[in-house]
């Protein structure tokens, strides 16, 4: 394939060619001003920064100089792959914790790339001594039974770590619940963990924790993760955070339909009376779940082409959608339609989707034009 020349592309990087048939746009301003937001409701603690997940679909290499700007100086991956993006692309000046741990045999790598594995066993902690020791996190287990060390390991680990514990950490596994009873017997495990380390930073906030549980400020460092992003808050409660992601595809066509005649596979979907379909050139293939396909009188996901919401006709493929834009008269080929963000909330794509928002942007597919916007 030709070499790429900058004469290709628009000044916003995307291509002149159309290679793509959807632009996934993501708000770095939107992005920065969501973590100002966050370390504003951390009070007095460091406010850190999650980017797993490829920075939760938005890309590590734009992401995080972004945060940089806005002033983050910590960030949090799950793998050491990752690790190194963020320090390829950060620098020097910040500080890297890597959640998944130590696997057997990366010690080298993290010391050579300044990164700080979260170790969250025994076997872990003793191959890292055994490795040099140095600076790395402490996850302690407080009632989420996944990663951490156990609490009656933690007498032992405190009297003699071996290695330079620059964090001592624990997961919420009910934050986005505020009321639930575990909640407060996490906090009050991780209390007793963190009299065992004095003078060590500890982290216990999320972004739920951040927002609705008010508890960030007791503790040193917050880790904002989907709050960033613009994940949508629990039922109930107002979101402070921005929208930073918005997928539009243009319709590849906008054809006729008959009262009675069928859309898609299967002839699953009927037009009750004559109607315009238009179809656009994405599907399961780029993250929009099949399982969204409209049968029968199942209220259907709806895009929206500016303001106005058009719904989705027949099955979800694997590169095509299509919908029912019988009421704008003017649409057709070219008409860009919002496929999620704008005037779609990521819970109402989650809800369609059967899943959360978590999820609907880290399946964000690698076949869109990513076009990064806002100022800082």
């Amino acid at each position: 394939m030709p070499k790429r020349l900058s004469d290709d592309l628009y000044p916003d990087g995307r291509s002149i060619y159309g290679e793509a048939c959807a632009t996934l746009s993501v708000d770095l301003g939107a992005l920065a001003a969501n973590w100002r937001m966050a370390k504003e409701l951390s009070g007095n603690a460091e406010c850190g920064a999650v980017v797993k997940g490829n920075a939760y679909g938005t890309g590590i290499e734009q992401a995080v100089p972004a945060l940089m700007k806005a002033g983050a100086r910590t960030f949090f991956t799950a793998t050491l792959g990752e690790g190194r993006r963020v320090r390829a692309c950060g620098g020097g000046d910040i500080a890297i914790y890597v959640l998944n741990g130590l696997l057997p045999g990366t010690a080298p790598v993290f010391r050579a790339c300044d990164l700080q594995p979260v170790l969250g066993s025994i076997a872990e902690i003793a191959e890292w001594r055994e490795a040099g020791g140095g600076k790395a996190a402490l996850h302690v287990d407080t009632g989420m039974n996944r990663l951490g060390v156990d609490e009656d390991e933690i007498p032992l680990i405190a009297a003699n770590p071996g290695f330079d514990v620059s964090l001592v950490l624990t997961h919420m596994a009910c934050a986005d619940e505020p009321a639930h009873p575990l909640n407060a017997r996490q906090i009050s495990r991780f209390e007793t963990v963190r009299k065992a380390f004095p003078g060590v930073p500890a982290s216990l906030a999320n972004s739920a924790s951040i927002a609705w549980l008010k508890c960030a400020g007791d503790y040193d460092l917050s880790r904002p993760g989907i709050a960033l992003y613009g994940g949508e808050p629990i039922e109930g409660y107002d979101n402070p955070f921005s929208a930073v992601v918005r997928l539009d595809a243009p319709a590849l066509l906008v054809r006729d339909v008959a009262a009675g005649e069928s859309v898609g596979y299967g002839a699953t979907w009927i037009a009750k009376h004559d109607c315009r379909i238009a179809v656009v050139g994405m599907g399961y293939a780029d993250g929009f779940h099949r399982n969204t396909s409209v049968t029968g009188d199942a209220k259907p996901y709806h895009a929206a082409i500016g303001d106005k919401p058009v719904p989705l006709a027949g099955r979800v493929n694997m590169d095509l959608l299509t919908f029912d834009v019988t009421g704008i008269p003017d649409a057709g080929r070219g008409t860009p339609i919002t496929i999620l963000g704008g005037p779609i909330p990521l819970s109402e794509t989650a809800a369609h989707f059967g899943t959360n928002v978590y999820e609907v942007l880290t399946s964000l597919g690698a076949r869109y034009e990513r076009r990064y916007t806002g100022t800082l």
